[in-house]
């Protein structure tokens, strides 16, 4: 597995490119804005996109998911509880850049669904907290967590938006992400990489 990090938009996501490195299909996790850069980057790996997968419904994850899903032909996948903070100007929190736009995804996601995409198995787990229908995917063979804004290095994601809870949000963190092993790499929505084990130890809010 290849990871790029493409880091978009007014407020800083962190855009993934995972790519098989055999066949150079390639998975496009949160593009949250500059489609043209995400195009040029993926022409420059020669990679091949196969899916688009959104952690979460709000602006800065998905303004440029419409646009790479046109241009590739590829499906938008999110948490199927998370569609409505996506078709919602109030809940995907679009007003803070002074937009008013909804999004859309293509296939609804469950908590625990195994998903086989670009020659990688990829598990989908529920983080509410941060959004309600908030997901991370996870790599178990690769040993990677793409986090969204659940779980940052030293930190968590924000709950004062509409609907987000620091209960739900801290207990999934410990029910689900903590057992995953140690060295998981976690690759977040906004920051730098960081790893289970290290948060376990170091996180304060935690």
């Amino acid at each position: 597995m290849k990871v790029e990090c493409l880091t978009v938009g007014m407020v800083g996501t962190n855009c993934y490119l995972v790519m098989n490195e055999d066949t150079k299909e390639l998975l496009i996790l949160d593009p949250g804005d500059e489609a043209p850069r995400i195009v040029s980057k993926i022409e420059k790996i020669e990679g091949k996109p196969a899916a688009i997968l959104i952690t979460h419904g709000h602006f800065d994850h998905v303004m440029a998911a419409e646009e790479l899903a046109k241009k590739y032909k590829i499906p938008r996948l999110i948490l199927k509880e998370e569609k409505r903070v996506l078709e919602s100007m109030q809940l995907n929190a679009c007003g803070m850049i002074g937009h008013r736009e909804t999004y859309s995804a293509d296939e609804l996601l469950s908590d625990g669904q195994e998903l086989k995409l670009a020659g990688f198995t990829i598990r989908v787990i529920h983080i509410p907290g941060h959004t309600p229908g908030g997901c991370c995917f996870y790599f178990p063979e690769e040993g990677a967590l793409f986090s969204g804004d659940t779980l940052f290095e030293s930190s968590i994601g924000r709950t004062d938006f509409p609907e987000g809870s620091m209960s739900a949000l801290v207990r999934s963190i410990h029910e689900k992400l903590f057992p995953l092993p140690d060295d998981t790499v976690v690759y977040p929505g906004h920051m730098g990489t960081t790893t289970i084990g290290r948060e376990k130890v170091s996180n304060l809010f935690l």
